[in-house]
């Protein structure tokens, strides 16, 4: 059957879609493959038809004479939380999707295949303090959308234990979800499972081994902590399990351990000691002044050996520069308490988000921008 006959068939059976949560994300540490993850109330059985979407512009017209055959990935397992990898060996294209689970299904959606010519990333933080108006992060793009952490404000308040804060979370945002990768970084709220109270409690207050969120989401490696690579432009991310390490040891512990008998620490010196051109950007969400000086100055070192470090920590805007080195706060809820970094180039009280724009073999654009669209500090960084 013809990838049009197909087409038809989906778009008909659209008309009738039931399955509304669905978010996509990458599974693998390079984006050879793409996760479609998406939730039924009964358990039921994963399927994704998928295939190039031959009437967009992005297509070749080489490509659009062919006609492409759809594709299909299906699982029997019965279950409410779905995750199925579907290949996307094809650039510079959109691909249709449509999920379906025994009688339900989705409508048909589509999301950019990976791009030859210009990646765009998007950063955000503190997702879970906002309501932010994303029109204009939207416009820009993005290929992927990452976060610095606290995604969720807690998985206790609301009635949104367990994994339906980050049910509500996708809900917010359906269109943006479906059609755009998203990587999250923990934040000491994702993990955040009884109130925190004015001093340390009998009982642990976070989710250190962050069980909701490994979970509901899809990543690669340890998931609470992974490395994305984009071969075409020599970028890689490096997402770190660090927040709130002043309670380290006690019942306000969030985090995995960064010691320097760690395996967080070992795993990360896996990442950025050996030698790699290109451009790699590590993702957290403590205070980068404060994470820089841990262990002596060696966690400052290893972040140095990437290109830039982005963290959610704070409600505000920041660019700090250590020695040529750009460290980035962001936060889609900006107007927060001030405590600029000491070695803060650029400082605002303004909700943004960041855009990171690669090409191949040209220097990184680092953009942080207000969610009016507007740029509010710049910085073209070579790659290493």
């Amino acid at each position: 059957m013809t990838r049009f006959l197909l087409f038809l068939i989906l778009l008909s059976s659209s008309e009738a879609a039931t399955i509304q949560r669905i978010w996509l994300s990458f599974q693998r540490e390079t984006p050879t493959h793409l996760t479609v993850n998406w939730e039924t109330e009964q358990p039921a059985p994963s399927e994704v038809r998928y295939g190039i979407n031959i009437e967009a512009p992005a297509v070749p017209p080489q490509q659009r004479k062919q006609g492409f055959e759809m594709g299909s990935v299906f699982s029997d397992r019965l279950v409410t939380l779905h995750h199925l990898e579907i290949p996307i060996p094809t650039k510079d294209v959109t691909y249709d999707y449509q999920v379906v689970s025994g009688t339900e299904t989705s409508a048909v959606h589509h999301f950019k295949a990976m791009p030859t010519k210009e990646l765009r990333i998007a950063v955000v933080g503190d997702w879970g303090f906002a309501q932010p108006d994303l029109a204009a992060l939207i416009k820009d793009d993005p290929h992927v959308l990452m976060t610095a952490g606290d995604n969720v404000s807690s998985l206790h308040q609301q009635g949104r234990e367990g994994t339906k804060a980050f049910s509500a979370l996708i809900d917010s945002q359906p269109e943006l979800f479906r059609s755009t990768p998203f990587m999250p970084v923990l934040g000491n709220h994702d993990r955040e499972i009884r109130s925190r109270g004015p001093k340390p409690p009998p009982e642990a207050v976070y989710d250190v081994d962050a069980t909701a969120y490994c979970e509901f989401f899809a990543l690669p490696g340890n998931e609470w902590n992974w490395t994305l690579t984009f071969p075409d432009f020599s970028a890689r991310f490096v997402a770190l399990d660090l927040e709130h390490i002043q309670d380290m040891g006690t019942t306000w512990q969030t985090g995995h351990p960064f010691d320097e008998a760690s395996a967080q620490l070992t795993w990360y010196r896996q990442q950025m000691e050996p030698s790699r051109s290109g451009h790699t950007i590590t993702l957290h969400n403590e205070r980068s002044a404060t994470m820089r000086g841990q262990l002596k100055g060696e966690w400052g070192r290893l972040f140095q050996r990437g290109s830039a470090a982005i963290t959610g920590f704070g409600y505000f805007a920041e660019r700090a520069m250590v020695d040529g080195f750009p460290c980035y706060n962001t936060a889609l809820k900006g107007n927060g308490d001030k405590y600029p970094d000491p070695k803060s180039a650029f400082f605002a009280s303004e909700h943004s988000c960041i855009l990171l724009t690669f090409k191949p073999k040209s220097p990184m654009q680092i953009e942080i921008k207000n969610l009016a669209g507007q740029v509010l500090d710049t910085q073209s960084v070579p790659a290493k």
